[in-house]
């Protein structure tokens, strides 16, 4: 089956990660069930331009955002894409499709100040969960890592000595993300306390339960939530908060795009950029607070 293939290429030879693979699995799935339903055609590759363009509508008159609908024609278009390779069609339907603009969506993130009095203020408590709730927040806004890779990191992956901790991101690069020395001590406080909990020996993965178990997304989420609902009453509170909290604060203390882009590990700088926006931002509410004819 076509899309079985196409599957089966965006996991073993493009590396998307699960997330993504499921993103395209359900997408694809939902507009094979529009075939079906609305024109009794059973194999995507056998719609076209009209056909395409009628999903859309009724996307549309679904109230799906346009952020929504141009993820999904992007997937469809990689889909066609791919069977032109394999020599399945010879023209892509897409070429004519218009995608609805998605309007730009500003990074959610937390105030430097707040962030400042969670990390110097709040009380963690004492024990392994405390330093391990602690080091996951700290990991989270001082690295800028992502969710997926904060629960996948390994024993060896941590380089106390060098201030250093390799991570690895999507498609499976690798790159390199340097800490300062708060984080150091918050590091070296865990490994103590877990090295209690796994009785002196290193287990494999770097953050673990209390029973020596490898943590799980839903832990970081609920951490997460409830220790940034200590200082903030914003309405998005997740691990994604704290990397823009990162990138933001960077950005606003004169860290260059690119560096920032390294440590986030982005594959171009246009996903970086999109921080500069937060900064103009602050430079609006400034000049509208200091200027005495703003």
């Amino acid at each position: 089956m076509l899309q079985e293939k196409f599957i089966n290429y965006i996991k073993f030879e493009k590396r998307y990660s699960q997330h993504t693979v499921i993103a395209y699995q359900t997408d694809l799935a939902q507009f094979q069930i529009y075939l079906q339903a609305k024109y009794n055609i059973g194999g995507i590759e056998n719609s076209d331009y009209s056909i395409i363009r009628s999903w859309m509508v009724s996307l549309m008159e679904a109230a799906v955002t346009p952020r929504t609908i141009r993820r999904k024609i992007t997937v469809l278009n990689s889909f066609f894409k791919f069977i032109i390779k394999e020599g399945v069609i010879s023209e892509n339907p897409m070429a004519k499709v218009i995608v609805p603009k998605a309007s730009k969506r500003l990074p959610v993130f937390v105030e430097q100040n707040k962030m400042d009095l969670l990390l110097d203020e709040i009380d963690f408590g004492t024990g392994f969960n405390s330093y391990r709730d602690r080091i996951i927040i700290e990991l989270l806004y001082y690295t800028g890592m992502r969710l997926s890779e904060l629960v996948n990191l390994k024993e060896k992956d941590i380089d106390i000595y060098n201030n250093s901790i390799k991570v690895l991101g999507k498609r499976n690069k690798e790159r390199i993300i340097p800490f300062g020395g708060v984080l150091k001590a918050s590091l070296n406080n865990y490994i103590i306390e877990k090295e209690k909990v796994v009785s002196g020996e290193i287990g494999n993965f770097f953050l673990i339960s209390e029973n020596g178990k490898k943590i799980y997304q839903k832990l970081v989420y609920r951490l997460v939530k409830h220790y940034i609902s200590m200082v903030s009453t914003m309405d998005k509170k997740s691990p994604h908060v704290l990397r823009h909290s990162f990138a933001t604060h960077l950005l606003n203390n004169g860290a260059e795009l690119n560096a920032i882009k390294e440590i986030l590990g982005h594959s171009n700088l246009s996903a970086t950029q999109i921080y500069t926006h937060n900064s103009i931002e602050k430079l609006k509410t400034i000049y509208k607070q200091a200027h005495p004819k703003a």
